[in-house]
């Protein structure tokens, strides 16, 4: 393995709040690598920790197999990207970038041609005179990640990047996000709470809850084969049953029962929804039971209080103990 960065049982506390308590991840040399969880779950914490602005209470951090966590940020080639990105309102976009080249010590000459090359890469040339106020919100992003880019660190972290933004800019701004850090070729590590901004960016995901690393792998792996209910449940909606549950995407619809092995129940309908490429129905079992199933659009339309069969087959299972 070509491990960039190794964080190794690390644990912080603030006062009685045990916001990151004894996690272990590792991140490789050019992935985009994401930390995901809910508000408060210490993906931030840790965040800062591979940063330098908090230090562990317990734990190591190595960053090329060399232990830095207890390095001042400015003495690790790490670059942050904050959530209000930072900027220096009094300073043009170019200034900006030179004012994080400046502080490394780069010569002049070379600070120029390093500029010009991450406003090409970001896509800002024409721009780079003007203040943060007359950027909007996807620009700005663009010349903090620019600043950050300018000066090489080895990796490059970013602290709910779109957040900023609003829900059509952030699905645009997100691919290019994705095809920038291809082209560049550096570590990127970004914070999220959004499981779908995750999902679609990530080469691996680590899903926190409470202070603890619940589960780490591609997002394709933690979805399908989740080993716990918080991130079976937190990655997508699932309809839990006992001790197993289905998600909506995989729950069938038909007006009579399937002869084909599927796990069937007859059922109402109460709502359907359309979402544009699906349809999003909720059914009533006999038992009572609310049920979603997101069906394709091409499938048969159905209407609140007709009567139907709602299946699936048992293989799209997803068998959690409760507890867990």
């Amino acid at each position: 393995m070509n491990h960039v960065l190794e964080v190794r049982a690390v644990s912080k506390s603030f006062g009685a709040n045990h916001a990151v308590r004894d996690v272990s991840l590792n991140v490789e040399r050019g992935e985009l690598f994401a930390l995901l969880g809910p508000s408060g779950c210490g993906k931030t914490t840790v965040l800062r920790m591979i940063a330098g602005f908090e230090t562990p209470d317990r734990g190591d951090v190595l960053l090329d197999g060399k232990q830095i966590a207890q390095l001042k940020p400015y003495e690790r080639n790490v670059s942050t990207v904050f959530q209000n990105y930072a900027l220096f309102p009094h300073l043009t976009a170019r200034q900006n970038i030179e004012f994080g080249l400046r502080h490394k010590g780069n010569a002049i000459g070379d600070l120029a041609a390093r500029t010009q090359k991450v406003l090409e890469l970001v896509q800002m040339l024409g721009k780079e005179e003007r203040f943060p106020a007359r950027l909007s919100g996807g620009e700005k992003q663009r010349i903090a990640l620019a600043r950050s880019l300018a000066i090489e660190p080895d990796l490059l972290l970013l602290d709910e990047p779109l957040s900023a933004l609003d829900p059509k800019l952030r699905k645009r701004v997100r691919g290019e996000l994705k095809d920038l850090q291809r082209r560049v070729g550096i570590t990127f590590i970004i914070v999220t709470h959004d499981q779908e901004e995750a999902m679609a960016m990530a080469d691996r995901v680590a899903l926190m809850n409470k202070g603890i690393l619940e589960q780490m792998g591609t997002p394709e792996a933690i979805y399908l084969r989740p080993k716990t209910r918080f991130v079976a449940s937190f990655l997508g909606s699932v309809n839990w049953r006992g001790e197993y549950g289905v998600r909506p995407e995989v729950v069938r619809i038909s007006p009579t029962a399937p002869r084909n092995g599927a796990r069937s129940h007859r059922a109402q309908i109460h709502s359907s929804l359309f979402l544009g490429n699906c349809f999003h129905v909720e059914a009533r079992l006999e038992d009572g039971t609310a049920l979603t199933a997101e069906i394709p659009r091409q499938d048969q339309t159905y209407l609140p209080g007709e009567n139907v069969h709602v299946w699936w087959h048992p293989d799209d299972e997803i068998h959690l103990p409760a507890a867990s």
